[in-house]
């Protein structure tokens, strides 16, 4: 049974080879027929099949546990199906970041750049277009995947870093350092207050993942926002109290 299973899979990989050649050659003239866009639709959706097979194993086993073949047969067809889409484990892992992560982070990297105003608003609009996005399971189970086997696996951390980082971190820092220009802000460091400003997210993936402190109530990105924003552009101290902080040397 399972030669005969495989036989069909090799053959229905065939049929979609045929029809993009087909396709190929004859262009906008050529018409596709049923079958034919029926094995189309297949070979468009087979990407996005195997991400997910994917980061399903890679959330339950760990991504070093996980071979190709394991995601094969998990996403219901040959080995050589995987390749044909992605050449390693690193590439479908960088195929997860560019799926659910990288767009948030070019949604981010939209706004900055075309925004004119008060940068509060813009932070405040940033970090709940983050908080929203990673409230769904499928687009969170990266960067907590991320968090877990990043130490382990530079080229994971550098994905990410290629896809997500370097493109948001430094327009993120020119934003702030612009609000302090125009004087919205105080004239602190901008790339550090950029960093304090991102940097609860990750600590938040980081005590859940990492360290298994997660709050009662789960792991809830929009509240923690939400407490954020206060203590980011109201300050911790209730008013009518001294806000200085002191620091010595001695």
């Amino acid at each position: 049974r399972e030669a005969g299973s495989g036989k069909r899979e090799a053959g229905s990989e065939r049929r979609e080879a045929r029809g993009e050649r087909r396709e190929a050659r004859g262009g906008s003239m050529h018409k596709e027929t049923p079958k034919e866009k029926k094995f189309r639709r297949r070979a468009d959706a087979r990407p996005d099949e195997l991400l997910d097979a994917a980061l399903a194993l890679f959330s339950a086993r760990g991504y070093d546990a996980t071979r190709m073949e394991d995601i094969a047969a998990r996403a219901g067809v040959s080995k050589g199906s995987v390749y044909r889409y992605f050449a390693s484990k690193q590439a479908l892992m960088e195929g997860l970041v560019k799926r659910a992560i990288a767009p948030i982070a070019h949604n981010a990297f939209g706004m900055i750049s075309a925004f004119e105003g008060n940068p509060r608003d813009l932070i405040t609009l940033i970090l709940s277009m983050v908080a929203h996005r990673l409230s769904e399971p499928g687009v969170v189970a990266v960067p907590k995947l991320i968090v877990r086997e990043a130490a382990a696996f530079p080229e994971i951390a550098a994905a990410y870093r290629e896809q997500v980082i370097d493109l948001v971190l430094p327009v993120f820092v020119g934003m702030i350092q612009k609000g302090m220009n125009k004087g919205y802000f105080r004239k602190l460091d901008a790339e550090m207050v950029a960093r304090s400003v991102m940097g609860p997210l990750v600590m938040h993936l980081l005590l859940a993942e990492i360290f298994q402190v997660v709050p009662a109530d789960g792991l809830s990105f929009d509240r923690l926002v939400s407490t954020h924003l206060h203590i980011l552009f109201d300050g911790l101290s209730e008013p009518g109290t001294s806000g200085n902080t002191e620091t010595s040397n001695g």
